[in-house]
Order: C-alpha cells, then sequence, then structure tokens
C-alpha cells in the first residue's frame, strides 16, 4: 500500500455477515487502494477471511446478545486497536458492533465514525427491551460523525422515530449495503444440464415448480408463514416444492421440524450454501416475508438472476421489490396474503417472466457492487479531504 492509502477499518459483530455480504466489497475497496482492515469476531467463517490476501483481518470477541462483562472487554479492544493502527476511518455494521464502535472510536480519537444500518431488531420488540435497543441506536446515531441507511425507506423510518436527524444519515446511490457480482449473478453461467442436475439431487422433476428461500431459518424471517402459505398452495398445485436454502437457528429449526408429514417431501431443506446462485437458476420465484429488512440484498441477487419476488411490505422491502413490476409486496406476518402472492406469480408465467426481465434490467443498472463500492469510496475521500 502507498502512504497515501486511506486507512479503514470495516467491523461487524461476526465474521458470517463479512463473508456473505461485505467480502466483494472489501476486495474492490482494496483494489482501489484502501488499505482495509476487517474486523469481527472469529465464528466459523474466519477461516475464509484469513485467506484472503486481498484486505487484513483481526478478530477481535464481539458478543450478539448483551453480556456487560465480555462487552466491556470487547470494547477495551476495540479502543486499544484502533489507537494502535490510526485507522483514518472507522466504519461499522450490524448492531452491536455499531454500538461498540461508536464508543470506542471515540475514546480513541478518530475523528471519521461511520455506521451503516442494516435493519433494526427492536422492531419486532416491546417493553424494556425494545426502549434499550432504540436508546442503543439513538447513540450510535449521535456518536458517528456519519451513518447510512441501505434503503431511503429505512432512512425514513429511523428518522420519524426519533432514532437520528436527517442531517446525519444519507442513503448511498438506490440503496442496498454493498450491492451485488452481476458476474457472480447471471444464469448464463448456469445451463440447462447443470440445472437438470441439481434439480435431479434435489429429488425436484423438470416439470415442477419452485418456490425459493434464501436467508436465517428463523421466525423473524417469516418462515412460519411460508410453511403455512405452502400448505395451501400444495393442495392446489401438488407438482410445486419449496427449497429452503440458509442456516437454521434453533426456533427456526422447531419451524421445520413441525412441518406437516403430507408436504414434508415437497420442502427441501438445504441449509447454509456458499453459492445460492444456484438454486436461484432452478426457482421459479424467490419469497422473502420476513418481518424486519433493512433492504433485503437477496431480493436484487435473485432479480440479477432473472426471477421475480413475493416479499412482505415492509421498510427495506418496498425499496428491493416494485410492487407489481419486479415482484409483488404482501401483508407482514399474514399467511393467506403470502399464499395469495406465490399463487399468483405460480399461476401466471408471463407475469413471472416480464417480472424476472424487469427485476434483471434494474439490478444491472443500479445495484452492482462496483458502482456501491466506487460510490462509498468517493465517500470516503470526502470525509479526510
Amino acid at each position: 500500500m502507498t502512504k497515501e492509502a486511506i486507512r479503514v477499518a470495516r467491523v461487524s459483530t461476526v465474521s458470517f455477515f463479512i463473508v456473505t455480504q461485505l467480502e466483494t466489497q472489501f476486495e474492490q475497496l482494496a483494489m482501489s487502494g484502501v488499505d482495509l482492515t476487517a474486523i469481527s469476531s472469529a465464528d466459523e467463517s474466519v477461516g475464509r477471511l484469513l485467506a484472503n490476501k486481498r484486505f487484513n483481518f483481526l478478530p477481535i470477541n464481539i458478543e450478539r446478545k448483551i453480556n456487560i462483562k465480555k462487552d466491556i472487554l470487547s470494547l477495551f479492544l476495540l479502543i486499544k486497536t484502533f489507537r494502535k493502527y490510526n485507522f483514518d476511518i472507522i466504519h461499522s455494521t450490524t448492531p452491536k458492533a455499531g454500538l461498540l464502535c461508536s464508543i470506542a472510536g471515540l475514546f480513541a480519537r478518530r475523528s471519521v465514525r461511520l455506521h451503516t444500518f442494516t435493519g433494526q431488531p427492536w422492531v419486532t420488540m416491546s417493553g424494556l427491551k425494545r426502549s434499550l435497543l432504540k436508546a442503543c441506536d439513538k447513540l450510535v446515531g449521535i456518536l458517528n460523525t456519519h451513518c447510512y441507511a441501505d434503503s431511503h425507506s429505512q432512512m425514513k423510518f429511523l428518522i420519524s422515530n426519533g432514532i437520528i436527524k436527517p442531517e446525519r444519515i444519507s442513503v448511498l446511490g438506490a440503496g442496498s449495503l454493498a450491492g451485488i457480482d452481476l458476474e457472480r449473478f447471471n444464469k448464463k453461467y448456469f445451463p440447462e444440464s447443470a440445472c437438470m442436475d441439481l434439480r435431479s439431487k434435489l429429488g425436484i422433476s423438470e416439470s415442477s415448480k419452485v418456490v425459493l428461500y434464501v436467508g436465517r431459518i428463523t421466525p423473524d424471517k417469516g418462515i412460519s408463514e411460508l410453511v403455512q402459505a405452502f400448505e395451501k398452495i400444495s393442495a392446489k398445485d401438488s407438482d410445486v416444492f419449496l427449497v429452503l436454502v440458509g442456516p437454521s437457528e434453533p426456533e427456526g429449526q422447531l419451524i421445520i421440524d413441525s412441518i406437516p408429514e403430507y408436504i414434508k417431501s415437497h420442502v427441501k431443506v438445504v441449509g447454509y450454501d456458499r453459492e445460492p446462485e444456484r438454486y436461484m437458476a432452478v426457482a421459479d420465484l424467490l419469497c422473502l416475508p420476513s418481518y424486519r429488512e433493512g433492504f433485503g440484498t437477496v431480493i436484487i441477487e435473485a432479480g440479477a438472476m432473472g426471477i421475480p419476488s413475493v416479499g412482505t411490505d415492509i421498510y427495506g422491502l418496498s425499496d428491493a421489490i416494485l410492487d407489481g413490476l419486479t415482484g409483488l409486496l404482501v401483508k407482514v406476518a399474514d399467511p393467506a396474503s403470502l399464499e395469495e402472492g406465490i399463487w399468483t406469480l405460480l399461476s401466471n408465467p408471463s407475469m413471472r417472466y416480464s417480472m424476472g426481465a424487469e427485476a434483471r434490467r434494474r439490478a444491472s443498472e443500479n445495484f452492482s457492487s462496483s458502482r456501491c463500492s466506487e460510490l462509498l469510496l468517493k465517500e470516503y475521500k470526502a470525509f479526510i479531504s
């Protein structure tokens, strides 16, 4: 790196988040001359980050849940690290990392402290826990130099809820956390033979329709409503399959375990896969019935693969899906509305194809990872100029 390189620390609570959401952006920033150091807990994805030679990686444990003793230790280590490496910019994502970095960056006297909001866990909570987490987000907004939201609707939500003042938050371009790799998410790399092979491995025939879900298997993602909707759809058409791709959390696994026996053979639970695009290549539509979402990058990934999506009408997803153009928005936590949306697309091939084509066009024009990285680099340069 040259002496003029901007020294940036990008901090997330877990390395899995970096691998699945930010690794491509980190590589592009590094190739643009940024001296980038990724910091996160050393979870199951740490090996991949250590092996990546385009940027640095420092493991610092950051607990996802509140743990006063461990949180104080993490705060101390972050302050020490920020001072040692003399970063020009501290940029955090994910809630716990955001809170600790806003405090540590201030104590370490780093003049540029940034945070990107990617969805608020307190949206689905109530009582003291909701108030506490809202207060933490407010503190993040106060202590940082500037904040970003990954969608315009999320930014409006944060402002309207008094979390942050309008002049202290913005959205880069059309939104999304880091954009997507349009070369990776491109159906031209998945010939019919490869798609047939994957369908065969899943036990799905060539003529069967596929509803795809990609993400964490957890109640907040609307998995229960998705299973309920699929039960109704199976009664209408026995040649439809539901494919679930993503890691299962304990409460989500309970939902999977309770799937009725008569439809279990038509629900394929894949688990985490580093190449979700393979499943997008064989899917007819993507479904994301989440309760809360900062943006919903997987919607854009699916769109780049030429398939439409059905998602809940919440902030974040209302930016990712153009209702009636690239997919359909349905009521949140409403199995009947979800069923109707999925069935509308399954039973109307011409609608699926036209929405898929529009989703592909929109992803290409607005959400390439290179474009998002260029916008962020421009921000970095402006802050230190």
